[in-house]
């Protein structure tokens, strides 16, 4: 009977040294985390997208106040395309670079930009766009076409253009041009030549 006892001791003191061992030796190294070096790379990756950029082509008065000049500069990259009318857009009301003048009045913010499935870009902007506008007829054309132009020479995918003001349809900006209805590009007050 001592004998039994004694097989019977040492069967359990195996079972608890083989529990013991498989609870905190074998199974923590089941359940180690994975190494971070493998989701570093995708956010890496998000990082580079951020970065890419398009050339746009933007429209700012020229030193003589009677014409369009246009000017180059890098946006950045947005997809779809209403997100990337929006980033031409806020390039286009930046301050301009020196010698010329913005066509968008100081102060006027983008409250919201959307593109229908028929190519029309409705752009709207705050109120500063007429309550800051010089008036007289030539300057309300380069605004109106300064925001026209940016977006339909730019993104193909773009063909007429609607400004609203603080979400609303207008008649006018300074009561010259019809802004009832979506308008096309128009290159017509764009000085050309530029010397090279």
């Amino acid at each position: 009977m001592t004998r039994g006892r004694l097989l019977t001791g040492t069967a359990i003191l195996v079972g608890a040294v083989a529990v013991w061992w498989i609870l905190f030796i074998a199974a923590p190294g089941l359940y180690r985390p994975r190494p971070q070096a493998e989701t570093a790379q995708p956010q890496q990756t998000d990082g580079s997208a951020a970065q890419r950029k398009i050339t746009a082509t933007l429209f700012f008065i020229g030193q003589d106040g009677m014409s369009l000049e246009t000017v180059q500069r890098e946006v950045p990259f947005g997809d779809p395309v209403d997100e990337q009318a929006r980033r031409i857009i806020e390039a286009q009301i930046a301050p301009p670079p020196d010698s010329l003048a913005s066509a968008v009045p100081a102060g006027v913010k983008l409250r919201a930009l959307y593109v229908s499935e028929r190519g029309e870009a409705f752009v709207d902007f705050s109120g500063e766009i007429t309550t800051q506008h010089t008036g007289g007829a030539l300057d309300e054309l380069f605004t109106v076409y300064a925001v026209v132009n940016a977006l339909t020479v730019n993104l193909p995918a773009i063909t007429r253009v609607q400004i609203l003001i603080d979400g609303k349809e207008a008649d006018t900006l300074a009561g010259h041009v019809d802004l009832r209805r979506p308008l096309s590009k128009n290159l017509q007050w764009i000085k050309t030549d530029n010397p090279s």
